[in-house]
């Protein structure tokens, strides 16, 4: 069976991309056999750049969302490609697009800003942050030659049912990008004590090569089956230990390590109740994704804050799983904190916490810190 596309008319990048409409000059067969599978695509697209410095010129080289930006604009697909010499399955990565840096140790992949990542004041969100950086430790694990078929697992943790979760994770941001900017992610790996790893990021402007995020957290492994926590076989060590390096993407003595209150009913100032996981909360894990709780713990934000604040800083300590039949209670407290020299009260630290609506059982416990809008 063929499918022969005819009439495509023509791509627009935004902002950081607009003034550039790439006009479709030639589009070839794209075919899929009886199974379903691309067999062919082939996308030739020449640009009509207007000069401006915003232009796709300020991205040659590199690979956005997975679709790499030719040297003359050109749109380039091409499955069965991989930025790593060695690769456990030819199908992901054609369109898991990035490349190693700092002698393999570090994996960067870019990504714009789309009109659906932005919130009500046209930046990213913090969803939209968190979900980049899981993509990019996802593409990471499957370019590094070590992954599975499993959602970011390796060969030997697959063999054995086991998972990777997070524990915690801490995100600082100091600008939000916009729609149609492009960002830079570097991520990488070290050990975390004896039974968990560190995974770090940092977020660039491709622009203006400024780090405008960074980010940190902490990994333990899981059976897929039991559902319980388990140690890290020697086996799984010896394909994750030569990624490892010792760097930091938050100074240690900035990382927020500090306990997060667990809230009652007393204690919490807003309880957000009803709360109840959809289908498409869940991820390839058989469990709630770990961002989905941000928007969970933004329920019980008071709208003057959300309106008014930016969230530059929040930490996220997940202490049990949720199932798609759990109802979720969003509770949070908030008080005024000194965010710089200048001011003793200008912004406001929140805690919060998710928690099972029948039994009241810890499922996160959050920490987020909000500074005014300029």
């Amino acid at each position: 069976m063929a499918l022969m596309i005819r009439d495509l008319c023509s791509l627009h990048y935004p902002i950081n991309l607009s003034n550039t409409e790439l006009q479709v000059k030639e589009c070839r067969i794209l075919k899929f056999g009886c199974n379903g599978k691309k067999k062919l695509m082939s996308v030739n697209a020449s640009a009509s750049g207007s000069g401006n410095s915003k232009s796709i010129d300020t991205i040659n080289g590199k690979k956005i969302n997975g679709v790499h930006v030719g040297q003359r604009g050109n749109v380039v697909i091409e499955p069965g490609s991989s930025s790593s010499s060695s690769s456990s399955s030819s199908v992901n990565h054609s369109y898991m697009l990035g490349n190693f840096v700092d002698e393999r140790f570090v994996y960067r992949q870019s990504f714009v800003i789309r009109s659906y990542e932005i919130g009500p004041d046209k930046t990213a969100t913090m969803e939209t942050i968190m979900n980049l950086l899981q993509e990019t430790a996802l593409n990471h694990v499957a370019n590094s030659g070590v992954g599975s078929n499993g959602f970011g697992a390796t060969r030997e943790m697959s063999l054995r049912k086991l998972i990777w979760v997070v524990t915690r994770i801490q995100i600082k941001v100091e600008q939000y990008s916009s729609w149609g900017d492009v960002v830079e992610i570097d991520t990488w790996v070290d050990a975390a004590g004896k039974n968990g790893m560190r995974r770090d990021w940092i977020i660039r402007d491709s622009n203006t090569r400024n780090i405008i995020t960074k980010a940190t957290s902490t990994w333990v492994i899981m059976n897929r089956e039991t559902r319980r926590l388990s140690k890290i076989p020697e086996q799984v060590k010896a394909e994750v230990r030569p990624f490892y390096i010792n760097k930091f993407s938050i100074p240690t003595a900035q990382i927020d390590s500090e306990k997060i209150e667990k809230l009652n009913d007393e204690t919490a100032q807003i309880i957000t109740s009803g709360l109840a996981p959809r289908w498409s909360d869940m991820d390839a894990n058989q469990h709630v994704n770990n961002v989905k709780y941000i928007g969970w713990i933004l329920e019980s934000v008071p709208i003057n804050v959300l309106e008014d604040c930016n969230l530059m800083s929040l930490t996220l300590e997940y202490r049990r799983e949720c199932q798609l039949s759990n109802v979720l209670q969003s509770m949070t407290t908030m008080r005024e904190i000194a965010t710089s020299e200048s001011d003793k009260n200008s912004g406001m630290e929140c805690t919060h916490l998710i928690r099972m609506e029948a039994d009241q059982a810890e499922v996160v416990r959050a920490r987020s810190i909000w500074q005014p809008k300029q």
